[in-house]
């Protein structure tokens, strides 16, 4: 069986504290019993707490991690989170066209469960020109949506708003993430033009460091084992309430999931 383990490359920064960044989406991969391979763009010293600096990888070298992992073990999704500045972002995608990646997942990391924010300046309108459009799907939180879309969300018919401006200008598919909310921690997949909703159960725990690099993962993971969009989202969803109902406890601040919550 683990002659045909299906691959998932994740294209992210490294968190030193273990609960985002390439450490969450290789433990989430892990527990989906897919293969994981990581493209390091940006080192973090960060915690629980929050993130304290920052040292980006140059182009050129993300290029080579690139290059290295599409020529010798391919990988059958991709998931894409810290990116920081736009260089980093125009190579990355000059190298997912080149090497036609397929099931591209980006999570649109702006800011930190902490605050913190982790993309300069000029990402921002590189992300939208050029990494989006290639995306099979978007999973922006509440804030991240409010900038991508220009639209203040405080109900689900924000979202709806919010979701179908994103899904045009970047002409894919949009999961926005409802756990922000007050009176609803529902998501939105706004695909073909369709809008369908993803019920959620509120679990009542402080400790959500890293659940957006996780959920992205987790439906890369689902993708590359062969699932529907909806199923693999469906299945990310119901992973990633399993890892907080868990209750790990742990740092200071906002702390880690328990990734490996169900592998015995």
């Amino acid at each position: 069986m683990s002659k045909n383990m299906k691959t998932v490359l994740t294209i992210a920064g490294s968190d030193s504290s273990g609960g985002a960044g390439i450490q969450a989406d290789l433990k989430t991969m892990m527990a989906h019993k897919v293969y994981g391979m990581s493209v390091i763009t940006a080192l973090t010293a960060q915690n629980t707490t929050g993130v304290v600096g920052i040292m980006e990888v140059t182009p050129e070298f993300v290029a080579q991690q690139l290059d290295c992992v599409f020529k010798d073990i391919r990988p059958d999704a991709v998931k894409i989170g810290m990116v920081s500045n736009a260089a980093i972002i125009k190579v990355i995608a000059e190298k997912l066209i080149e090497h036609k990646a397929e099931n591209i997942v980006v999570d649109p990391v702006m800011v930190a469960t902490s605050g913190s924010s982790l993309m300069q300046d000029d990402a921002s309108q590189a992300l939208r020109m050029l990494l989006l459009p290639l995306a099979d799907v978007i999973t922006p939180n509440v804030p991240e949506g409010e900038v991508l879309s220009g639209v203040k969300i405080g109900t689900k018919a924000d979202m709806l708003a919010a979701a179908d401006r994103i899904a045009s200008a970047a002409g894919t598919s949009v999961l926005l993430k409802g756990g922000h909310l007050k009176d609803s921690a529902d998501d939105l997949l706004f695909m073909d033009g369709k809008a369908s909703w993803f019920e959620s159960e509120r679990i009542e725990n402080p400790n959500t460091h890293g659940t957006g690099c996780t959920l992205s993962s987790a439906i890369a993971a689902n993708l590359a084992l062969g699932h529907g969009m909806e199923e693999s989202i469906r299945q990310a969803k119901a992973y990633i309430t399993g890892a907080l109902r868990d209750g790990m406890d742990l740092g200071k601040g906002s702390g880690p999931l328990n990734h490996a919550y169900r592998i015995n």
